[in-house]
């Protein structure tokens, strides 16, 4: 028979190793050698239980001093140290609080434990509109929410005036409910009790016996500038009411923005598009244009091009994030705007522009019938030249 060994050893911690110390290395060895990722290794079983019953002797300050001071031999009997656990589901039942998230199957402790005490509430969502302007400047929304609320008459038991919880006589107040399978024990909730550990033999009359009841109210929700559709906001503690008096579940805003008639947005940056005649593109001007900071003037370069953009850094979207994060830019587009209809004098002036360009233009003032004639004419003398 081999000699046990140390358990500051087993867990690899000092002699002077705190609770917290003691609780992480126990954490590790636990997810590294736990059953369900070594199935079928009785060595792996042996490491998990030996580790879980060093453990359970040295978080334990009484146990802790009496293994300083006489080893082995001053534990001995002690439940968990000494004589070991008997099988995994013990150290399920013992240590289940403590592996939260470790996607195993870990029971509670015995008596029922956190299962059939308070349970944290759901969480909503809801979404709320707002235009650009809204979110380049950030604003305040008045939300209602239609949630649960702790029954006032029971205040959240469940129980009319005067009466408490039963256990559950399914699960003995557990909350749970085990199975064997071969060397595994699995839970799940009890189908009596839902997973409370008890019931209500006599309910309250406002709320059915459910503790909670169904309300509207209202809220004030503060959305920061530079949000864009698709964002979350989240408001902690405003979802439903938890059960058994637990915590109250988060509510989930989704931000939604409304297109604006002016600004594309593409990012933290805005697009806009400035519509200018032929004589600004080609001359250069200064036009005052709108921005979501207000009114500003842009100078156009003699020589625009159609399509061309100008940049005001800084004039987009503010960071969502806030701090010193740097805001979007406004890009402008330049579209040179062709006139449908012209005065005398600008087509005028047009033809003789063209004239010193050397274009060709179409002519001043034909009918179209005479346009015919021209053609077949022209026609007929290239035929009769052939």
């Amino acid at each position: 028979m081999s000699a046990q060994r140390d358990y500051y050893e087993v867990l690899g911690v000092s002699r002077t190793a705190t609770s917290e110390e003691l609780k992480k290395a126990y954490k590790k060895l636990a997810a590294k050698f736990h059953p369900d990722r070594n199935p079928g290794d009785d060595e792996a079983v042996q490491k998990f239980k030996e580790a879980s019953e060093a453990f359970d002797v040295l978080n334990d300050p009484d146990k802790r001093a009496r293994y300083d001071r006489f080893g082995h031999a001053g534990v001995k009997g002690a439940a968990g140290g000494g004589g070991g656990f008997q099988d995994v589901g013990d150290i399920f039942n013992a240590f289940g609080d403590l592996f939260e998230g470790f996607g195993f199957q870990f029971g509670n402790r015995s008596g029922g434990g956190r299962s059939g005490g308070a349970s944290r509430g759901d969480s909503l969502q809801a979404t709320v509109r707002i235009d650009l302007p809204e979110a380049y400047a950030g604003c305040r929304r008045e939300l209602r929410i239609s949630r649960h609320e702790s029954c006032e008459s029971c205040q959240g038991s469940g129980c009319r005036a005067g009466s408490a919880p039963a256990k559950c006589s399914t699960c003995m107040g557990r909350g749970q409910v085990m199975t064997t399978q071969g060397f595994f024990r699995m839970q799940t909730a009890c189908p009596t009790c839902r997973g409370r550990g008890t019931v209500v033999r006599d309910p309250c009359t406002a709320c059915s016996g459910q503790g909670r009841q169904l309300k509207e109210v209202v809220r004030e929700l503060s959305v920061p500038a530079g949000v864009d559709t698709g964002m979350q906001l989240c408001l902690r503690g405003e979802g439903e009411a938890g059960q058994n008096g637990g915590p109250r579940g988060d509510l989930y805003v989704e931000i939604e923005v409304r297109e604006h008639p002016l600004f594309k947005r593409e990012g933290q940056d805005l697009n806009y598009r400035l519509p200018v005649t032929f004589a600004q593109a080609a001359l250069g001007a200064e036009i005052e244009i709108p921005t979501l900071r207000g009114r500003e003037m842009l100078k156009i370069r003699p020589g625009t091009q159609p399509g061309e953009t100008s940049r005001l850094k800084g004039y987009g979207m503010p960071d969502p994030r806030g701090g010193n994060g740097r805001p979007g830019d406004l890009l402008v587009e330049i579209q040179v705007e062709v006139p449908r209809k012209l005065t005398g004098e600008q087509e005028e002036l047009l033809r003789k522009l063209a004239e010193l360009d050397h274009k060709h233009v179409m002519p001043q003032r034909k009918s179209f019938f005479e346009q015919v004639r021209e053609f077949f004419s022209g026609a007929g003398e290239e035929g009769s030249e052939t």
